[in-house]
Parts: C-alpha cells; sequence; structure tokens
C-alpha cells in the first residue's frame, strides 16, 4: 500500500508502510519513502533484503525503479540500508549517506559494486538537487547514529525524520496521521522507549529540536514523517512533539556505573 503524503501533478511524495510483516522473526515495521520531482526519484530508507522484492515491485507503480537517481539514507543501519546491493545492481542511483558511513556501507554490497556511486555528505550537511527542485540532507548527529541526516523537502514541506519521533506500531496503524495534542499524548507512550534508550542524550535531542522548531514556527514544516510508525501532521502537535523531546532523559543521561558491572 502506498501512502500519499503530497502530490501537486509534478512533485510527489509517497510513503510504504506495510512492507514488513510484523510479526517475521519479530522485525520491527519500517516505513520506506519515495520523493518524485518531474523525471527523477529518490528513495528514502529502503530497507533490508525483507523489504526489496515488495518495495520495488510497488514502487513500479509510481517510478520506474531504473529511472531511480538516489538513494537517501539517515545513517547505515540494517533496517535503512542492508538491500543496498541489490538496488546497486537493478539500478544507477547513488547512494547519498553520511560521509562517516560511506567507507562502511560497501559491506553490505559486493566486490565492486559500490565504487564511484557513494556521495558522503559532510557534517554540516548539503543539499541534492532532484528534477526542478532540491532536497536538503539536514544535520541530525547522534539522533541515532554518530552521522545521521534528515531530509527535508522544501516543495511539499516534509521533514522526513528518520528515528526521531518513530514509535513501536503494527503497520495498519501508520496511515491514520497524529494531527491532534490528545492524540500525539496517547501516543507517546508508542515512542517513549524507544527515545530513551536510542537517542544518545538530552543535548543533541535540544540542538536538533532548536534547529527545528522556527521552520515549525514559520510553516516551512508542516508535516514530520519518522521511518518508523506513524507521523505528524500540522504546527500544534509538531511543536508538542518538540516541546516533549526537548524535556526527555535519554541515553548516556540515564546511564551511571550500575550499567558497567561484570555479568554475575
Amino acid at each position: 500500500m502506498a501512502i500519499s503524503l503530497f502530490d501537486d501533478g509534478v512533485h510527489r511524495c509517497l510513503m510504504f508502510a506495510d512492507l514488513v510483516d510484523d510479526d517475521e522473526d519479530h522485525a520491527v515495521q519500517a516505513n520506506q519513502f519515495l520523493i518524485v520531482s518531474g523525471r527523477e526519484g529518490a528513495l528514502i530508507d529502503p530497507a533490508g533484503n525483507m523489504t526489496y522484492n515488495a518495495l520495488i515491485m510497488t514502487m513500479a507503480r509510481f517510478f520506474p525503479a531504473r529511472e531511480l537517481k538516489y538513494i537517501l539514507a539517515s545513517h547505515a543501519d540494517p533496517d535503512i540500508i542492508a538491500s543496498l546491493n541489490k538496488w546497486l545492481v537493478s539500478t544507477d542511483c547513488q547512494l547519498v549517506v553520511s560521509k562517516l558511513w560511506s567507507r562502511f556501507v560497501p559491506h553490505f554490497c559486493s566486490v565492486g559494486n559500490s565504487a564511484g556511486r557513494i556521495i558522503g555528505v559532510p557534517d554540516e550537511g548539503s543539499w541534492i538537487k532532484l528534477g526542478e527542485s532540491r532536497i536538503a540532507a539536514v544535520p541530525a548527529h547522534f539522533l541515532h547514529a554518530e552521522g545521521n541526516f534528515h531530509f527535508y523537502d522544501p516543495k511539499s514541506r516534509i521533514l522526513f525524520s528518520g528515528d526521531m519521533g518513530a514509535s513501536m506500531v503494527q503497520h495498519e496503524a501508520v496511515e491514520t496521521p497524529i494531527s491532534s495534542v490528545a492524540d500525539f499524548n496517547k501516543h507517546i507512550a508508542s515512542m517513549e522507549g524507544f527515545h530513551r534508550r536510542y537517542m544518545v542524550a538530552n543535548k543533541v535531542c535540544r540542538l536538533w529540536a532548536g534547529m527545528v522548531r522556527p521552520m515549525v514556527e514559520r510553516g516551512e514544516i508542516v508535516m514530520m514523517v519518522p521511518q518508523h510508525g506513524r507521523y505528524f501532521v500540522g504546527k500544534t502537535v509538531l511543536l508538542a512533539f518538540l516541546d516533549w523531546i526537548e524535556a526527555l532523559a535519554c541515553g548516556i543521561d540515564r546511564f551511571d556505573e550500575g550499567h558497567y558491572r561484570m555479568p554475575v
């Protein structure tokens, strides 16, 4: 199933949310995203081998895979990019990923397949031209990976936020966005455990929120779509999320010497 996030007839953003069987080996639900601008396409966080066949077949209804220009990877975890070798074989696309991971992701590939096809993004981020538009690789380091980027599409005003905002839900719940503060408050329970463990520290959460908040207040971001779970729509909900994440104790904030002991 494809969920249309934005479509003005020329520029389209699609989300695929049901390609991972939630019960298969306890695999976590994951979202994949396709941005099409004119005759060029970019696939964000295409996930691992268990999604590849279904994703390439579903995507073909909207955009021919052989014309894919980029794969945009927020970081290098298996649920983000483990299918890289198959995409490099079946298309002529380039991979855009943090330069910190540009020498590690070839380990997902057969020898030689990634040569000359990886664009390493510097820590400060960059803009990526796509058709008549462009996509920003936005710094999101340590949320949760050392080199981590979110992808911002100014045309649709969507922030594709990787693991920030991720929730642990079944795929059938993803189609319904969070669009009210009441719904957001109920949704916290499905996000809290993940963010407390996977986000490295409250400091980086606050730095990230400080970057995003002015864009939300100016209406430059109207939707935030994470790689797992439900997505967020509207200024009120986005500001509620920022208030929550700014105050969250997480990662190393919650660890002490009791967590570093030899096992009994």
